[in-house]
Parts: C-alpha cells; structure tokens; sequence
C-alpha cells in the first residue's frame, strides 16, 4: 500500500528558499499524478502544485507561479517542491499527495492519499 514520505521543511527566513522531497514507501511514485498542499493553522488547506505521472505536465497555484516549482525523478522515486522567495504567509505544514483528478483540474484539485506532511515556517 502506498506511503507518502515528505521531507525538507525547516525554518528560513523571508526571501530564502527551500526544497521539500517526497518519496514513498509500499509502491512507487511513478504511476501516479503527484501534488503538493499546505495547510496553515486556522486556514483552509490550499493547492499548491501538481505534476503528472510522466513529469510532462505541471501545474502550479496560480498566485504561486514564479516562485514554486514542482519536478519529479521517477527513477529515484522522488517528486520535489522547490520554493523560492518565501515568504511568512507561506509558513504552513505541506503534504505530498496522490491525486485522484487531472492536474489540469485546478483550482478543483482532489487528493485521496497524502503523507504526515512537513513544517515550513518562514520568519519575517
């Protein structure tokens, strides 16, 4: 059964940049469309980025696009979330997940797996 593994987060301070890696365990990630979401305290979780099983097509939230890319590496089992230009109203936990839908679906993405998800926390 497939896990999802996120890892990267830390803290940076405003204007730095992180990479945040998933991996899985139980099946590999190339088969399956891949996102990323975030969830801040008290917020609603929010899309950020989706990516297809080929790498081919990609998708980010449009008030994301320029600083968030989404890649993958399917012979290394990885999918990545490079975050350039953080900034404090990034800070939140993010989830690598499964999609269940289109990348192209956006801003209607739907996800039916995810990970226990990483803690981002940009200071100001």
């Amino acid at each position: 059964q497939l896990q999802l593994v996120e890892s990267g987060g830390g803290v940076v301070q405003s204007g730095g940049s992180l990479r945040l890696s998933c991996t899985s365990s139980g099946s590999s990630l190339h088969s399956y469309k891949i996102g990323w979401f975030r969830q801040a305290p008290g917020k609603e979780r929010e899309g950020v980025s989706c990516i297809s099983s080929d790498g081919h097509t990609a998708n980010s939230a449009d008030a994301l696009k320029g600083r968030f890319t989404i890649s993958r590496d399917n012979d290394a089992n990885m999918v990545y979330l490079q975050m350039n230009s953080l900034q404090p109203e990034d800070t939140a936990i993010y989830y690598c997940a499964r999609m269940s839908g289109l990348c192209a679906s956006y801003p209607s993405w739907r996800y039916d797996k995810w990970g226990q998800g990483t803690q981002v926390i940009v200071s100001a």
